[in-house]
């Protein structure tokens, strides 16, 4: 039985008035078969809040333009309505946020599948400190038909899996829908996303800043709509993955960084200090030639290119207030300053200036004879072209180095 008919007929009514200590958010968008039973489920979780914690709450309907009647369904049932013009799942949230009062916030779905009784040990977890709750259908149950099975065993999973690599979120559901947060913490997080992506921009957020959070098993019901949701598995998971890449500075830029660095300073090192044998006898039984330094000169210079982009996504996501600022990284922002970035560059330059002088006065003393420097020009032009990018590149560093 789905959740929309078994809650249809029972009775419910507001806490009694005062101030708001929760809020129920709830986005709509053309949710008349269902809206009634979910906001009287909602209002029944308040009445035990208030029954068990003596809290005090509202139901806010985040209505993103239905033409159903969903808003008069919504409102007759004893919910608020705030009017949210900019289309998306995240901009309905957002804006029934903005609309609201209490200090906790409820997040839950308008079809029917969220069971909002669930609640009441999320708002426990906030009442005992945690800044965010997140419910965990894998860790609850997922009632059969509920959940389609590319979302259950690969979108989910994986989304899931990739979050929790790239920011270590340790929650074993990124995407349920039904969720509860302070306000306080809210505030924090920023949060701009528009559409599904909201989802992973909240658990994202909370753990770049540290939040406190934890999770409780809920049950993922049948929905109760007869048409198709509006989620769009491919679409809307490509939304959360590049949203994901695009706050992953250290494993989007850094880390490969990192990568080119090695594979260049191996390749020049081992042609000049062994003359190629090191990687000839890995790549084969003849030693490596003197053309692999294209190879070591390029993946230097692309080594620093995304050095500079990544401190500089990352210096942005500092001063956008969504990444905390650590000790490593204060240091590396002291380093990195224009005053010190501009004299790195001209050292670099300097330097470059002074190998190509030395192979220049050797060429003239040879009478300007075929001269092997390939090594020392090969390296002069790294220092130089690196040189110029950390010269022009400080300004950029910097922009959001403040």
């Amino acid at each position: 039985m789905s959740l929309t008919r078994s809650i249809e007929n029972q009775p419910v009514t507001l806490a009694s008035a005062g101030s708001i200590d929760v809020s129920i958010v709830i986005p709509c968008l053309n949710e008349a078969e269902t809206i009634k039973a979910v906001v009287e489920n909602a209002l029944k979780a308040l009445n035990l809040l208030n029954k068990r914690f003596n809290l005090n709450g509202e139901v806010v309907v985040a209505d993103n333009g239905s033409t159903d009647g969903s808003t008069d369904i919504a409102k007759l049932a004893g919910a608020r309505i705030e009017n949210i013009p900019v289309k998306g799942y995240g901009s309905a949230i957002r804006g029934g946020i903005a609309g609201s009062t209490g200090r906790f916030i409820i997040i839950g779905d308008a079809d029917g599948s969220h069971n909002f009784l669930e609640t009441l040990p999320m708002v426990e977890s906030l009442l005992a400190g945690n800044d965010l709750c997140v419910g965990s259908r894998f860790k609850g149950d997922i009632a059969p038909g509920s959940l389609p099975f590319l979302n259950r065993y690969i979108g989910n999973p994986l989304l899931t899996g990739l979050l929790n690599l790239l920011f270590g979120s340790g929650l074993s559901d990124a995407h349920c829908g039904l969720r509860a947060i302070t306000r306080s913490a809210f505030t924090k997080l920023k949060a701009t996303s528009p559409g599904m992506e909201f989802a992973s921009e909240m658990l994202i957020k909370a753990s770049l800043l540290k939040l406190k959070r934890t999770e409780v098993p809920v049950t993922q019901h049948k929905d109760g709509r007869g048409r198709p949701p509006h989620l769009r598995p491919l679409r809307d998971g490509w939304r959360h993955l590049r949203y994901m890449l695009l706050l992953a500075p250290i494993t989007i830029f850094l880390i490969p960084s990192m990568i080119f660095f090695c594979v260049g300073t191996t390749v020049y090192f081992d042609l000049i200090l062994q003359n190629g044998s090191i990687l000839g006898g890995v790549v084969g039984t003849v030693k490596i030639g003197e053309h692999w330094l294209l190879l070591a000169v390029m993946s230097i210079i692309l080594s620093h290119t995304l050095f500079l982009f990544g401190v500089t996504s990352f210096n942005y996501s500092i001063s956008q207030g969504y990444r905390l600022l650590g000790g490593g990284w204060r240091n590396l922002k002291s380093i990195l300053s224009i005053e010190y970035m501009l004299i790195q560059s001209l050292v670099l330059m300097v330097i470059s200036a002074v190998i190509i002088s030395l192979v220049f006065f050797e060429w003239m003393g040879q009478s300007f004879r075929n001269l092997e420097a390939l090594g020392p020009l090969s390296l002069a032009t790294t220092l130089l072209l690196v040189g110029i990018q950390h010269f022009f590149g400080s300004f950029l560093v910097n922009i959001f180095n403040d």
